[in-house]
């Protein structure tokens, strides 16, 4: 298991928490991840984990700081409810200022080195669009982000590397806001577009019976672990001893 520490980013409205995880080597490249509604989950925790594994710097800002600091709802349907109620009164300019805080904490850890990319989840899969169109970064995931169809303006904005994934069968996305978000896609060098079309809202969420589709989740990290080695690869590190053997 990766190692854990809590930052504190600073804003005019006051602090909040960014949990960092470590790699074993204890540097590379770094990875912001940002948040389902259910909070830095769980869930969101594993993905780190599996990040901070591939070689990642992985940092996770805790978004929901000014409704309920600390949010890590249960994936069931009381946690479904409350994360809802919260998501409701989010305001999603401040998250992706609160974001770009984090981004530029992240930036700034002496861990990190080789590059920076953004890896985002449902409400975090649209703060990660919305941030890619104002920060320079190496590479973006985006999964099933809702607001990204009806803002599809913002693609003129992004000029790095950015992965989508949605469900073809997602009741909170609509094929066809699926089928816009594609036609804005086609033809754009730096973007690309997954639907798992036997898959629903959340479906990479393996903490969420509610949600979770096995198949389709382990297809779409395939792709995403992919494009993370091409566009934010971790590079091999050589520790002191074995350059003396060379």
């Amino acid at each position: 298991m990766s190692q854990a520490r809590v930052e504190s980013v600073q804003t005019p409205d006051g602090p909040f928490d960014l949990t960092v995880w470590l790699p074993a080597a204890g540097t590379g490249p770094g990875l912001l991840l940002i948040q389902e509604i259910f909070g830095v989950s769980d869930y969101i925790r594993a993905v780190a984990e599996d990040l901070a594994g591939l070689g990642y710097v992985v940092a996770a800002p805790d978004l929901f700081w000014r409704l309920k600091p600390g949010h890590q709802a249960a994936h069931d349907e009381a946690g479904l409810t409350e994360s809802l109620a919260l998501g409701g009164s989010f305001d999603v300019d401040k998250g992706v200022a609160d974001a770009a805080a984090a981004l530029q904490q992240l930036r700034s850890l002496p861990e990190v080195g080789g590059g920076i990319g953004i890896v985002g989840f449902c409400l975090g899969g649209s703060i990660a669009f919305f941030l890619a169109a104002q920060a320079e970064v190496d590479a973006v995931v985006s999964f099933y982000g809702s607001a990204v169809p009806g803002n599809l303006d913002v693609l003129e904005r992004i000029s790095s590397p950015l992965q989508f994934h949605f469900g073809g069968s997602d009741p909170y996305i609509p094929r066809e806001q699926v089928t816009s978000t594609e036609q804005a896609a086609a033809g754009r060098r730096n973007v690309e577009i997954h639907v798992e079309e036997d898959a629903g809202h959340a479906f990479h969420n393996r903490k969420a019976p509610m949600f979770y589709v096995p198949e389709p989740a382990a297809r779409a990290w395939r792709r995403t672990e992919e494009f993370l080695r091409r566009h934010l690869p971790v590079r091999e590190q050589t520790s002191p001893r074995s350059q003396r053997t060379l």
